[in-house]
């Protein structure tokens, strides 16, 4: 099965977050196809995390072409954050970023064992 063009997950995935009722958009648009999508939580505190495509060797044998997630850093300093975004934008510009605001850090990922 192929993995869902990063476009349709996107959409799909800001659904999701608005279906249970946390604040989420788009902040970037990547390459429609296959772009990196690294997801951004505020937590409304002063903390945030973020979260980054799972490397493929954490993926599950049986794994469908799902889309997976590990945790890039945990209740940081939004500047922190930001600061990993903007690496992030210099190494591959083609990434998309979606920001949800959430109180308890829900983000709604597939996060890899």
């Amino acid at each position: 099965m192929a993995r869902l063009r990063s476009d349709f997950w996107v959409a799909a995935h800001l659904r999701r977050c608005a279906v249970e009722g946390v604040s989420a958009v788009q902040r970037r648009r990547g390459a429609p196809e296959a772009g990196a999508i690294f997801v951004k939580v505020d937590r409304l505190d002063g903390r945030a995390d973020l979260y980054g495509p799972a490397p493929q060797a954490l993926f599950e044998e049986d794994d469908a072409g799902g889309r997976r997630f590990e945790t890039l850093m945990h209740e940081a300093l939004p500047p922190d954050v930001e600061a990993r975004l903007a690496r992030e934008i210099r190494f591959d510009s083609d990434l998309w970023i979606i920001e949800i605001d959430d109180r308890d850090g829900r983000h709604f990922l597939d996060l890899a064992a």
